[in-house]
């Protein structure tokens, strides 16, 4: 009980060096390019998820939005193994950093608002300024769009962040509270433990939705652009 409540969340080192770039890397494992004529269950079901998410998420988007579709579906894919990997024991999760996932908001945000300035100066302009906007609030609502417009990448990473860290940490301070309870009362102990076991099972939800609403907050920021 004397461990650091935060432990896990630190960058793990060997031999003083960060190996949170193979970690990072690692997910890539997962999912294997097909080099064989009939493909194995595995990959068959994976590939099946991966045109059954990208056919939903692509509906909405013109034939530009869709040029998005392999950066979108491997940015799916890296989160969701990501978070997954990370619910192991003693494994570190690159996502519950903040300055990871401003890594990968910033970029695609950017991305896709220069793209609708470029393709669609006008329209993207009129969102700073509402149609009929009294003259006396034209200043503050152009200052508060312009704020709005901002917030959207730190919105997307925090929101990821503070769910997976949250997470985490109530799993943490349940394992460690059912830990010291055996010792002390086993039914309290048991129902704390089935309380761990839902909470797994919820966290695994968790990081597969996360995942999902990251993307297709990105997706629907491509689609007012393009």
């Amino acid at each position: 009980m004397n461990e650091n409540l935060f432990a896990s969340f630190t960058t793990p080192n060997l031999l003083g060096i960060p190996i949170v770039m193979f970690i990072i890397m690692f997910p890539t494992i997962m999912f294997p390019s097909p080099n064989r004529l009939i493909n194995n269950r595995t990959i068959t079901i994976q590939q099946w998820l991966i045109k059954l998410i990208l056919k939903q998420m692509m509906m909405i988007h013109s034939t530009k939005g869709r040029t998005w579709s392999l950066m979108l579906i491997t940015l799916i894919l890296f989160i969701g193994t990501t978070n997954l990997l990370g619910l192991l024991p003693h494994s570190f999760t690159p996502t519950t950093q903040l300055s990871m996932n401003l890594g990968m908001a910033i970029p695609l945000w950017a991305g896709a608002v220069l793209l609708g300035f470029r393709h669609k100066t006008k329209m993207s302009l009129a969102h700073f300024l509402p149609q009929g906007t009294p003259i006396i609030l034209i200043p503050m609502l152009v200052i508060i769009e312009t704020i709005s417009l901002f917030i959207q990448p730190m919105a997307l990473a925090v929101r990821l962040t503070a769910n997976i860290t949250a997470g985490h940490l109530l799993m943490h301070l349940i394992g460690g509270a059912t830990s010291v309870l055996f010792s002390i009362s086993t039914p309290a102990a048991l129902t704390t433990f089935i309380i761990l076991l839902l909470l797994t099972m919820l966290e695994f939800a968790v990081a597969l939705i996360q995942a999902y609403v990251f993307t297709l907050l990105v997706s629907l920021y491509l689609h007012d652009n393009t």
